[in-house]
């Protein structure tokens, strides 16, 4: 028989790792959308050296699992810290993961910019140039801001798709929502009760904000 007696006992503890789940999310989805607003942009480029490099880095990551980003950025983010600091100050697991988030995520975010920018109808970039402004400000007044109207529910569901992928930092040992409830199962003996209350709670989380990715893309449909 189920017993979920000892998971409000542990609610202090849960809730801190959903804390930290919650600051990666962010910190990874403002990262992720920067580096890959650059990145459509670069891909959209008329030079095909910067062209052909943001297209590998995009065809790169989208072709890798994320698990094996999370322990190469592990390993690999450390060691670059040092030897551009000079220092041996040792870099946590949630720096290493959160540059890997942002790395890999970039990669998705920049397609998703790539195809917001493409919708947009290109007389708009044309009356712009005919004011007189640059590509730079007809990218940042004109198309980005109409772009990322349109991209809004696509960023949000990429988003829901990112919540659920920090699980994976189970790997390197960080303290997630899910590695804290599956530790705490452990200790009480409780580890199937403590996996369905985390479950429902991803559950809960991913399918609120689905419905509101609905509703979004009904409100900005054209």
């Amino acid at each position: 028989m189920m017993d979920f007696s000892q998971i409000i006992p542990a609610l202090p503890a849960l809730t801190d790792g959903m804390l930290l789940t919650l600051r990666l999310l962010g910190l990874s989805v403002v990262g992720g959308v920067v580096l890959g607003t650059l990145l459509a942009l670069a891909r959209l480029s008329d030079r095909r050296v910067l062209s052909g490099l943001a297209k590998f880095y995009v065809n790169y990551f989208r072709s890798i699992p994320l698990l094996l980003v999370i322990s190469w950025f592990y390993l690999v983010v450390p060691l670059i810290y040092n030897w551009l600091t000079g220092s041996f100050e040792p870099v946590g697991a949630f720096t290493s993961c959160l540059v890997a988030f942002v790395m890999f995520e970039a990669a998705y975010y920049a397609e998703i910019v790539r195809a917001g920018i493409q919708a947009i109808p290109k007389g708009q970039v044309n009356a712009a140039y005919a004011l007189g402004m640059g590509y730079g400000q007809a990218m940042r007044l004109i198309v980005l801001p109409q772009a990322f109207r349109k991209m809004t529910p696509l960023f949000l569901q990429q988003s829901i798709i990112l919540f659920q992928d920090t699980s994976l930092v189970y790997a390197v040992g960080l303290l997630d929502f899910l590695n804290t409830a599956r530790s705490k199962g452990d200790i009480v003996g409780l580890p199937h009760e403590f996996l369905i209350f985390a479950g429902a709670v991803y559950f809960v989380i991913s399918f609120g904000a689905t419905l509101l990715v609905k509703r979004l893309q009904k409100r900005f449909a054209v």
